[in-house]
């Protein structure tokens, strides 16, 4: 296989792990050639030009060479400032990360993904607006996936939903009538229009929006818990006994 040059293609860390005494392979997602991972020689030791570069958050622009699965960094640098994110800013920030590693194949050109993930990290600097920028990162990079959300019509008479009707949200099909079945999948029409027109400034639009779609995503990763939302459960009950 013939290898492949690229020279300072737009790029952020989503993940890195240790590769033999003094290396790193880097999970990152670029703007033209998608998520890939890359080998960085050397990256780890106390010489290295990389140091303090080479983490998530910061917009960077990397150089590689490729003839396989994975590539060979020759080059990064910074490409803006390093967005600084604390608390449960910074958690949501990995969150996203793990849901790009997860969703996306390897070696897929999303742009429009790339650009709606460099927004998502810039709006959770927010910390009043983080909630928000997660329910509509999730929502746009789903649609863009091709899982978008069914919130306009009945999946069994493909009728448009009854705003004062209750439903059922199925993971993979849509709203199916709920009958007089209860559950924290049941909405109203009326609250899934809501949802699909992004009405976060309703605090009860927000929670039925983060509902849906931590059921909708659970099915698309299969039941897989992401090490992010583990962390945010197991801090969220140290607080809730130390109350």
């Amino acid at each position: 296989m013939s290898s492949k040059r690229v020279q300072n293609e737009p790029a952020w860390l989503l993940h890195h792990r240790p590769f033999r005494d003094s290396s790193r392979i880097l999970d990152v997602l670029s703007r033209d050639h998608g998520r890939l991972s890359l080998v960085a020689r050397g990256s780890r030791s106390a010489r290295s030009k990389l140091k303090g570069i080479l983490r998530p958050f910061l917009p960077l622009q990397l150089s590689w060479v490729i003839r396989s699965d994975l590539g060979t960094l020759t080059g990064a640098e910074m490409d803006g400032a390093p967005i600084s994110l604390t608390g449960d800013a910074l958690l949501s920030g990995y969150y996203v990360n793990e849901l790009i590693l997860n969703l996306l194949h390897r070696h897929d050109p999303q742009p429009e993904i790339y650009s709606v993930y460099r927004r998502t990290i810039s709006n959770l600097k927010n910390p009043a607006a983080v909630a928000v920028a997660l329910r509509r990162f999730e929502m746009e990079t789903l649609g863009l996936l091709g899982y978008a959300l069914n919130l306009d019509h009945d999946t069994q008479t493909g009728r448009e939903l009854d705003p004062d009707s209750r439903y059922e949200y199925r993971a993979g099909e849509g709203p199916a009538p709920a009958g007089d079945r209860e559950g924290p999948m049941v909405f109203t029409g009326n609250e899934l229009g809501a949802v699909a027109r992004q009405e976060f400034e309703n605090p009860e639009t927000l929670r039925n929006a983060g509902a849906l779609l931590r059921n909708v995503i659970a099915w698309h990763l299969d039941g897989k818990e992401l090490k992010s939302r583990k962390v945010l459960k197991e801090m969220r009950r140290a607080a809730d006994s130390r109350s």
